[in-house]
């Protein structure tokens, strides 16, 4: 997926649905995103959540991005499961 540099703070850059069959604590998730990236999750609807920008890109800085999300459930044993999403940032003229 391709997101221009100078997208604003909060731009909707996936929409996920993530599900699990079990029923109680064994089917409820919860997801995640693994380490340091300028992105967070937002919970929007039941099981959908939408990866947005969580501050200004820079593409002379960073170009491309693998953010990693993962989604657990709270049985016991716990089960987790993961995606990576590829993200390439745009340039656009900065002059």
């Amino acid at each position: 997926s391709d997101i221009s540099e100078d997208a604003p703070s909060g731009t909707v850059v996936a929409l996920l649905h993530v599900r699990d069959q079990d029923s109680a604590a064994n089917g409820e998730v919860r997801c995640s995103i693994n380490g340091d990236v300028p992105f967070r999750l937002e919970k929007s609807y039941e099981d959908y959540y939408r990866v947005v920008t969580a501050r200004e890109l820079d593409r002379e800085q960073v170009s491309e991005y693998n953010v990693t999300v993962v989604a657990a459930d709270g049985g016991s044993p716990g089960l987790r499961s993961s995606a990576v999403l590829a993200l390439r940032v745009l340039d656009v003229n900065d002059n």
